[in-house]
């Protein structure tokens, strides 16, 4: 007789991401050295030097911090993080990537049978942490019709209508890039009793003009008894370019994060994600210099596309949707050429792409391969 896993484990849908498929690219014989990758929405600036500095000092010399266990509470990061954001270290909770925390939140408040509301298209790990604790999960589906405009209303009608243990709200939203005004978040904090809402930031770095969240965060219950129910999850993986080194972290009360951490592996966060992460953090320039290149990078793009007869989705994020019609054969074309953009398929947007610009030299590759690849369909070819 098979050994069988439970039920909720059995039918977690497989969450697909950006980034390189190594197997796939072996598989049509195509070096991963040679892709230039549009898919993930990282800075594609690369780690400020500080971060190299602090991977050369933990791997050479005389440091042994390489044969120690890292520090299991992450102390001296969540230290450095608490003071960049002017918030006490209890506050903070610290992970292998936000996608842990994702899946940890759901492990420490979601149980069988709980209601969890998920607007959707949007980040796929939310469905999967749910199905894991076999969590009954409540959509909401924004229409293309408008572009995929937020419909705040109808968000919190679904919270008075179907009382959910928590919500899932992505701002801005992967992979449309909308993005909630303060106030429009607001009013869906406040709608349900005993709700917590997970504000996912991942990519609140590269928005110009974001307002700040952690202040809704920790508000004491007795004051706010519904803002005390937010945690709000960051990805330094996206704003530093460490995607390699997986580095994420949350803001809450001070009970939220306790309980999050009491459910945490052991060692969660390694040494050298520890290490970067505290000199990432040193370098209070880096990203807004980067998101200066980005913004000229990204109005290129959509000039170019547009002119292209592809013109981007508005958005407010660090990449944008395009409708080309047949997203998996636009993206089999470009990789073709050693170029890789998302296919949204796995979003349930099978005619659009998820294209997250590059330096401008790279941006310009990627319209000349499109180009090409339009002139040949006009053509015939």
């Amino acid at each position: 007789m098979s050994l069988l896993a439970r039920p909720e484990v059995a039918h977690v849908t497989d969450c697909q991401h950006g980034g390189i498929d190594y197997a796939e690219l072996a598989a049509i014989g195509i070096s991963s050295d040679e892709i230039v990758d549009f898919s993930a929405n990282l800075n594609p600036f690369g780690p400020p030097p500080e971060v190299m500095q602090a991977l050369s000092d933990a791997s050479h010399g005389s440091d042994e911090a390489i044969c120690r266990y890292p520090d299991s509470q992450a102390f001296h990061l969540r230290r450095s993080l608490a003071k960049a954001l002017g918030i006490r270290v209890e506050n903070m909770v610290v992970g292998n990537g936000s996608t842990e925390l994702i899946r940890l939140t759901a492990l420490a408040y979601f149980g069988k049978g709980d209601r969890v509301l998920i607007v959707e298209p949007t980040f796929g790990e939310y469905e999967a942490a749910c199905q894991i604790t076999g969590a009954t999960v409540i959509r909401q589906r924004l229409s293309k019709d408008n572009d995929f405009q937020p419909d705040v209303e109808g968000t919190v009608e679904l919270i008075k209508q179907h009382r959910p243990k928590g919500v899932f709200v992505c701002n801005p939203n992967n992979p449309t890039g909308r993005y909630l005004s303060r106030a429009a978040f607001e009013r869906i904090l406040d709608a349900g009793d005993d709700l917590l809402v997970v504000l996912d930031e991942a990519y609140v770095g590269f928005v110009d003009d974001a307002w700040s969240s952690p202040s809704l965060a920790l508000q004491s219950s007795s004051a706010s008894k519904k803002r005390g129910n937010l945690l709000i999850l960051r990805s330094m993986t996206k704003d530093y370019a460490m995607a390699g080194l997986r580095l994420g972290y949350g803001i809450a009360r001070e009970e939220i994060a306790d309980t999050l951490r009491r459910v945490c592996p052991p060692w969660n966060v390694n040494v050298l994600a520890q290490r970067t992460g505290i000199a990432a953090i040193a370098n209070d320039t880096y990203l807004s210099r980067c998101r200066s290149e980005l913004k000229q990078a990204n109005s290129y793009l959509v000039a170019e596309l547009s002119g292209l007869g592809l013109a981007p989705l508005r958005s407010e994020a660090n990449f944008f949707l395009v409708d080309v019609g047949d997203a998996r054969k636009f993206r089999r074309e470009l990789l073709e050429r050693r170029i890789l953009v998302r296919d949204c398929s796995s979003f349930g947007l099978p005619q659009y792409v998820r294209i997250a610009p590059r330096t401008l030299t790279e941006c310009q590759m990627l319209v000349a391969s499109i180009r090409e690849l339009r002139n040949r369909c006009v053509n015939g070819g």
